[in-house]
């Protein structure tokens, strides 16, 4: 049975946030943790509409905080698959800070590996990806490089 194919812009996601008084930490920037419980709910959207399943997150391996956010900051989280495998998939999700004349500054960027479950709680085997654009192209070949350092250091570990 050959696999279904889908493009990265079929599960392409986009959340808005208001930065609110119960999102601070005690510098009166942006909770860290916060930041992550979004990345988290964009990638797993990503990952449904791309595997049309259930998921789970298996790793966070990159999570990289390049400027803060505060208070009534607007906050675009983009997230997009960069890298599927069999049953895997690599969701990148950007973090901007949106500024009132639109422009977007780059705060976070995060890599996450989610798996795609069936309706047993087994991993399911994912669409392959079609890739369009010589940047779909780049990230996909970024994608492979993290996913055999991931295998690598899982083996290690254990």
């Amino acid at each position: 049975m050959q696999r279904p194919v889908k493009h990265v812009r079929d599960s392409r996601t986009e959340q808005i946030q208001i930065i609110m008084p119960q999102h601070i930490n005690g510098y009166n920037r942006l909770f860290g943790g916060q930041l992550v419980e979004w990345i988290d709910i964009v990638a797993g959207v990503v990952a449904r509409r791309h595997s049309n399943c259930k998921v789970t997150t298996v790793s966070i391996d990159h999570l990289h905080f390049k400027a803060p956010a505060y208070v009534d900051n607007t906050i675009v989280l983009i997230g997009q698959i960069t890298y599927v495998g069999m049953t895997s998939m690599e969701v990148r999700v950007d973090t901007f800070v949106e500024h009132l004349n639109g422009e977007k500054q780059l705060v976070n960027r995060a890599f996450l590996t989610m798996v795609a479950l069936d309706d047993q709680e087994r991993p399911a085997i994912v669409p392959a990806l079609e890739l369009e654009t010589a940047q779909e192209r780049l990230d996909w070949e970024a994608g492979e490089k993290r996913s055999a350092l991931r295998k690598q250091r899982s083996i290690e570990q254990f």
